[in-house]
């Protein structure tokens, strides 16, 4: 049995987005939440995998997990129905204003109440962040190889036949280079990287009656002091939202006082 785990987040399905004033972070109230499009493409190539192995009646289990509100659950319920076969949401206030470290920890502990993994899948980043620390911490966490912005899987005998070896094709700077890394790993993939597939109706049947397990911070044994605001390393001092100045002057007379005008506009802008 090959186990693979997929990190899921829950972004914002909208460009308009609140800030709370206290923590500096988006506030989720999951009324028009979406899959991060990286996580969705990572689930896809998961599903693939999973099908590739199959194909050689080999077993593998693709878990899907996320940290977040509750609403969250019914994102990870679409997941189930696109063919991922369990799903673990992390829920509590305890993880609330979490930093990327903070929530590397905390899904370190989910992956281990899943009972481990040979190949984590997360999304290069997410599109409310883009930070694309989550996977880089995760493989630091557990001190295993991390292969970071995959735009190909090249799965290998060993790799189909046995929790043995992956390959991939990733970006780098100046093009693409193709690595290899023994499992367990961690990969994060690209948002092109997989057109995600749509759920079956036998899917959606599945994924309305399956369980989906919510735990607590106690739950999973977490350390109170490495989760949420007050395990975060790293703060939010201050966010805002750019003010857009619609106006418009019109530059009139010769070549040289146009030029004047606009040297006198830039020196404005930089002030």
């Amino acid at each position: 049995m090959m186990r693979i785990v997929v990190c899921v987040k829950a972004v914002p399905a909208s460009t308009e987005v609140r800030m709370d004033p206290v923590t500096h972070t988006i506030v989720r109230d999951g009324g028009s939440a979406v899959v991060n499009p990286f996580d969705a493409a990572a689930l896809e190539v998961a599903l693939r995998i999973k099908e590739e192995r199959a194909a050689r009646g080999l077993d593998s289990r693709v878990s899907v997990l996320s940290m977040g509100i509750p609403a969250t659950e019914e994102l990870l319920r679409d997941c189930i129905a696109r063919g991922a076969d369990e799903a673990l949401l992390l829920s509590d206030r305890a993880f609330a204003g979490a930093d990327t470290l903070a929530t590397s920890y905390a899904l370190s502990c989910g992956l281990r109440e899943l009972g481990g993994f040979d190949l984590i899948i997360c999304g290069k980043m997410a599109v409310d962040g883009d930070t694309a620390q989550i996977g880089p911490m995760l493989a630091g966490l557990f001190d295993v190889l991390c292969i970071t912005d995959v735009r190909d899987t090249l799965v290998s005998d060993t790799f189909l036949s046995s929790p043995g070896r992956i390959r991939a094709r990733h970006g780098v700077d100046g093009g693409i280079e193709t690595v290899e890394a023994p499992l367990p790993a961690v990969i994060t993939v690209a948002k092109d990287i997989a057109q995600p597939r749509m759920p079956s109706i036998a899917g959606v049947l599945a994924a309305r009656d399956a369980e989906v397990s919510v735990l607590g911070a106690a739950e999973v044994d977490a350390d109170a002091a490495r989760i949420g605001l007050s395990g975060s390393p790293t703060q939010v001092v201050r966010s805002f939202v750019p003010e857009r100045v619609g106006e418009v002057e019109l530059i009139e007379g010769t070549v040289a006082e146009q030029a004047r005008r606009v040297a006198e506009l830039i020196g404005e802008a930089g002030r």
